[in-house]
């Protein structure tokens, strides 16, 4: 080879590799609460991408609500983290959405996978479910920050109410990490790059947190929607019982699925969509706003799910324990009337929920109470939602309905015990999810 043709080659390969380089990084989507596309990159040859026909739908989903404290340099850099997400759906193929919405710089995952659990409460996986993902047919992605990412499909065997680990590697200090707080669910991480391990050995440090992952999607024969829930920390389910889906979301799932095949009842996943802490009208601190508003999230969080067919919408609590002075009954409802006529433009009907009492929570006053009893006959009238469910009725203490009844009552007076959260899915009218928003004349 002469000298010419030698230089030829180095500036061929090095023009390739600014290519790919450029692919990778621009290859992400907007995760600011523009709808995310359904089409998605040719996979590459011998790729696990599906083949089976079925629908796409939300199997699990988790809010990103802020940046996680003690990351705010190094991220999570040189370390494997492992989520255990569970699903309401089952599946032949999957696809997951990693979000960098609270990262200060680029997120560089080099290293991710997808498994179903070996068994519960574990970070071993099923070994022949180990899949490697892949990002616009690349195992390295750059997420650039405030941006997220969607996975290539793989084709697995995804079983409904079973726990998938979905694990990230990031050679490089990448700063704050995205995240939601409240899991409810023990997730794991490990030292060095741990992605395609199946024993669960290695991954020895526990979290109560969700990072990175966002989304879980699986195509399906056995729905044929999603159910997206938005709320606050009722919904988040904090209080229940760790690592034992016991949210009031988690038993409506179960009921969906039990009564599919009954003519007035849909064939729905769900996804929990609940931030503890949540306001339908203020944001939390910062830029990006840590713990958005129900208005500031709900493209995002809502209309940005896989497959929505339905809505519901659990919240207002904190827009009163929240508020310094007086909070305005009808202020609020107004911003839930807001988020009703953003479902109806995508033609999604929307349930909505009374507020549960909190008689004897530190946050209690009669002025409160008076400002929630408002706001839940405003609701009641059928000027808010397309129709709702009374959680207030069905948890409040026939003694004094002010408060919890005290078996549903998880002891801080605001937020139910295990059994309160199951009452909340038992006296959900299925019906009640099924149809489009009506017109409107």
């Amino acid at each position: 080879m002469t000298k010419q043709h030698g230089y030829a080659l180095l500036a061929a390969m090095a023009a390739l590799i600014v290519a790919v380089s450029a692919a990778i990084y621009v290859g992400v989507g907007i995760d600011d609460g523009t709808p995310r596309q359904e089409t998605f990159a040719r996979a590459p040859h011998n790729s696990a991408a599906p083949a089976s026909t079925g629908v796409w739908v939300g199997a699990w989903a988790a809010s990103p609500n802020g940046s996680e404290p003690g990351t705010e340099r190094d991220g999570l850099a040189g370390r494997s983290v492992r989520n255990v997400v569970h699903t309401t759906a089952a599946g032949t193929s999957a696809r997951v959405t990693l979000s960098n919405l609270y990262g200060q710089q680029p997120l560089t995952i080099t290293h991710a996978s997808l498994a179903v659990a070996a068994s519960t409460d574990t970070p071993a996986a099923a070994a022949e479910t180990m899949r490697r993902l892949t990002f616009a047919g690349n195992p390295t992605v750059v997420i650039a920050p405030g941006r997220q990412v969607v996975s290539d499909a793989v084709r697995v065997p995804i079983p409904h109410d079973s726990d998938v680990l979905i694990t990230t590697y990031s050679p490089t200090p990448s700063g704050p990490v995205t995240y939601h707080t409240h899991a409810r669910q023990i997730s794991y991480t490990a030292e060095g790059d741990q992605v395609a391990d199946v024993t669960g050995t290695p991954y020895t440090t526990q979290s109560l947190h969700w990072r990175y992952v966002t989304a879980l999607d699986v195509l399906s024969n056995e729905s044929e929607g999603t159910v997206v829930v938005l709320g606050d920390s009722l919904t988040d389910g904090v209080s229940s019982t760790v690592g034992e889906n016991r949210r009031w979301t988690d038993v409506l799932s179960g009921r969906l699925r039990a009564a599919a095949g009954s003519s007035d009842t849909p064939r729905y996943s769900v996804v929990n969509e609940g931030i503890s802490g949540n306001r339908v009208l203020t944001d939390g601190n910062g830029r990006p706003a840590e713990n958005p508003s129900g208005l500031s999230r709900f493209q995002r969080d809502v209309l940005g799910r896989t497959g929505v067919k339905a809505v519901v919408i659990d919240l207002g609590v904190n827009d009163i324990l929240r508020n310094p002075g007086r909070a305005d009954p009808e202020a609020i409802t107004e911003g839930l009337r807001r988020l009703v006529d953003q479902a109806h433009a995508r033609g999604l009907r929307v349930v909505g929920a009374t507020l549960m009492p909190f008689h004897g929570h530190r946050g209690y006053s009669d002025q409160r109470e008076s400002v929630r009893q408002a706001i839940n006959a405003i609701i009641r009238s059928g000027n808010v939602f397309d129709s709702y469910v009374d959680f207030d009725k069905a948890l409040r203490d026939p003694y004094d309905p002010r408060g919890l009844r005290p078996d549903y009552d998880s002891g801080d007076h605001l937020h139910p015990s295990d059994k309160g959260y199951a009452r909340m899915a038992e006296v959900f009218d299925l019906e009640k999810l099924k149809g489009s928003a009506p017109a409107r004349l």
